[in-house]
């Protein structure tokens, strides 16, 4: 939040967000997503085009994305909300996890994620709806995170918990997470 104080805005620490594209994420190389894709849902220039992932409906599929948090992260938990879509009048839902790694200067990268949470949303069962999840419960980040780290993040469809019978076609995702100072400093 924000109030004034005299002549300026002072924020509040407190819950912010992220927003990662489709277009920021890439595949992993073993059980991969495809790359991002471009997709014309009305061959009009007025209108918008989108680009997405599509994760598939049979096989659990990874993309990845990093993010070097600001300093003014408190470095707990964090949560996401998927954003969606699907070329279908199907009804089903895609479940979507995340979970992440935070990595210091000098640590090893190639280090295992933490454990994964989700959030599950039914498609609205019109062809290119929009489909925006609940927030997701909170996620541990593995490592150690402090300020100036590198977080990974892998973020899947798990098509043992959904039933939406078409790709899921992911256009990004909102991060929350809690500042504990007003700037980056």
């Amino acid at each position: 939040g924000v109030f004034k104080s005299g002549s300026g805005a002072v924020k509040i620490a407190g819950k912010e967000t992220i927003w990662v594209p489709a277009s920021a994420m890439y595949p992993s190389l073993t059980s991969g997503s495809p790359d991002a894709e471009t997709i014309q849902i009305t061959a009009d220039a007025n209108r918008p085009v989108i680009k997405t992932i599509a994760f598939d409906k049979d096989s659990d599929e990874y993309a990845q994305f990093s993010i070097a948090f600001p300093k003014s992260w408190n470095e707990g938990t964090i949560t996401f909300q998927p954003f969606f879509t699907a070329n279908t009048t199907n009804t089903g839902t895609a479940l979507f996890m995340l979970k992440g790694i935070t990595v210091s200067d000098n640590d090893a990268i190639s280090v295992d994620f933490g454990t994964p949470q989700g959030t599950a949303k039914a498609h609205s069962g019109t062809a290119y709806d929009l489909d925006v999840g609940a927030e997701s419960s909170a996620i541990t980040i593995a490592g150690s995170p402090a300020v100036g780290d590198e977080t990974f993040f892998a973020i899947f469809r798990d098509v043992s918990g959904d039933n939406l019978t078409v790709d899921a076609l992911l256009t990004g995702i909102k991060i929350f997470f809690t500042t504990d100072a007003a700037n980056d400093a």
